[in-house]
């Protein structure tokens, strides 16, 4: 049963309703209802109003005839009493709208000319000593007639006047006499009253009702929806992300603690979110920082990888050479005597000397990076130490006739440094230069002054140079330029690392200046007097 009134009012959009609309309709049942019960008590007193105007309007005339006239004694020697009108003749029979009668003491008096009604009327009057008048509507062949009925006691003054010497004697509240006023086609009259004032009634209502519709709908829509709209626009504000948006609702009432909660709510909200969004870019810093990291393991696993495989086979080479040489040596001792049993030791010790080198550029680095490597400060000449680099690595450029060049600034004073680390990274350079330059090529070591207090050593060849992307990654651990086992030069890719930390010791900077199949420069800056307190981590500047 009420799905089906629903559906009724949903056909007729009546359901769902909105808040103003139930508040609307609320007040609107509560105002008629209201207005019907305040209005009902006067509707019906208005009825009783028009009854009693006329109960007045009877009672005046009664009055006014009973100034006018008097009731004469019925002698004894005449009959019954003539009724009269209201000028005091007897009454015509045609005319009988205002009637008068005499009781008599002795006989229960007879009335003819009266109805049923109005004789009943009298009866309750004359035993009622509390009322002296009544009156009462009938409709008589669908028109309206008044009869009103008034019965007149004796008092003091009546008394004192009718005494047995000149009328017959009253006692004291005697009915003496009665009055009948009926009123035909009265009904017009009083149905236009009670039209007029039931109309009137019913106006004030209806005016009382709209006024209170009017003022509750600007009151509804002033101090109870204007608020609550503000406060659902800016909930769909916030719903599509706005969180900066704040209420200005000042009602100073209920409302305004309710938009000053809102706006609390949303302050937390955005707070909140910014530390979601700094938690977020933090993590998202972590994300890029472990990813990097693990970019970073994964390169250096794939450069310990060919590390391993580097080492293993730049270890196996000269151990295979000194296995083999000195087994043949074990089998053919004779040969030791021999031109060729010379090659062979000479062969043996420069394998070994080969794994020492090797042996001591990995010691040489774990020093290096466990702070256990000790500077030797020592003053010397840079040209010397420059003729001596050259004649150490003469035997190898010769091999490869390859030209090693001097270019030594006359200028350069003594220097005050550990010249064997500086012997050591210059060692590097040039093997490097000889392994990489081809047959026929020029090597030139070069020292110059940058500035009164740095010296710059460089070593140019004029081999296959080194790419731009290969340079940064040169002077790294365990890298090489072509770090796979087919790679035509060999070497642990440690020399480069190991100058570069030698360099931080010495409180200089290294570097290198080269292009693809154009030669490569090497570079060492270091300062002319080296103290302990100058050591710093290296630098690649460019020259």
């Amino acid at each position: 049963m009420l799905s089906i009134w629903q559906k009724i009012l949903e056909f007729f959009r009546l359901w769902p309703l909105s808040l103003a609309e139930k508040c609307r309709l609320a007040f609107g049942s509560a105002v008629v209802g209201i207005l019907a019960l305040a209005l009902l008590l006067p509707y019906i007193w208005m009825g009783q109003l028009v009854k009693k105007g006329l109960l007045d309007a009877n009672n005046a005339k009664a009055k006014t005839l009973l100034l006018r006239m008097h009731f004469q004694p019925k002698e004894p020697s005449q009959g019954e009493l003539s009724a009269l009108d209201d000028t005091g003749a007897v009454m015509d029979p045609n005319n009988p709208e205002i009637r008068w009668f005499r009781f008599t003491k002795d006989e229960i008096e007879q009335f003819p000319e009266l109805t049923e009604q109005q004789i009943a009327m009298i009866k309750a009057l004359k035993t009622d000593e509390a009322r002296d008048e009544n009156i009462k509507l009938t409709r008589e062949n669908r028109t309206l007639q008044s009869s009103y009925v008034r019965i007149f006691r004796a008092n003091e003054n009546c008394i004192s006047c009718h005494n047995p010497q000149f009328a017959g004697a009253f006692s004291l509240n005697e009915p003496i006499g009665a009055v009948v006023i009926q009123s035909r086609g009265v009904g017009g009259d009083i149905s236009k009253t009670m039209l007029l004032n039931r109309v009137w009634i019913v106006a004030a209502g209806l005016i009382g009702g709209a006024g209170a519709i009017v003022a509750f709908y600007w009151i509804t829509q002033r101090v109870i929806f204007r608020p609550v709209r503000q406060l659902r626009a800016l909930a769909n504000n916030v719903a599509e992300g706005n969180l900066d948006i704040r209420s200005s609702i000042a009602t100073r009432d209920e409302y305004e603690k309710l938009s000053d909660a809102f706006n609390h709510m949303l302050d937390g909200l955005q707070a909140a979110q910014e530390k979601l969004r700094a938690a977020n870019k933090q993590l998202d810093a972590k994300i890029v920082e472990l990813s990097e990291r693990n970019i970073e393991l994964f390169k250096a696993n794939k450069v310990k990888s060919e590390f391993l495989a580097n080492m293993s086979h730049e270890f196996r080479t000269p151990l295979n050479a000194i296995m083999g040489f000195a087994q043949v040596l074990r089998d053919k001792p004779k040969q030791l005597e021999t031109d060729k049993g010379k090659r062979y030791i000479e062969n043996i010790i420069a394998s070994g000397n080969n794994l020492l080198n090797m042996i001591n550029d990995l010691l040489d680095l774990a020093k290096t990076q466990a702070g256990r490597m000790e500077l030797h400060i020592e003053q010397a000449s840079v040209e010397q130490l420059c003729e001596s680099l050259a004649s150490s690595c003469s035997l190898m450029a010769k091999q490869k006739k390859i030209k090693v060049k001097t270019r030594i600034d006359s200028s350069i004073p003594l220097i005050t440094t550990d010249v064997g680390k500086i012997r050591q990274i210059l060692y590097n350079f040039l093997s490097n230069s000889i392994k990489f330059t081809p047959e026929k090529g020029t090597i030139t070591i070069e020292a110059r002054m940058l500035d009164d207090k740095t010296l710059r050593l460089s070593v140019t060849d004029t081999g296959c140079g080194i790419a731009k992307i290969d340079q940064q990654k040169i002077f790294e651990k365990f890298r090489q330029a072509d770090g796979s086992i087919t790679r035509q030069s060999p070497g642990t890719g440690l020399g480069l690392a190991i100058s570069r930390e030698l360099t931080a010791m010495l409180a200089g900077s290294i570097g290198l200046e080269s292009e693809a199949d154009e030669g490569a420069t090497f570079w060492l800056d270091i300062p002319v007097t080296l103290n302990k307190q100058q050591e710093s981590t290296p630098t690649n500047r460019p020259a």
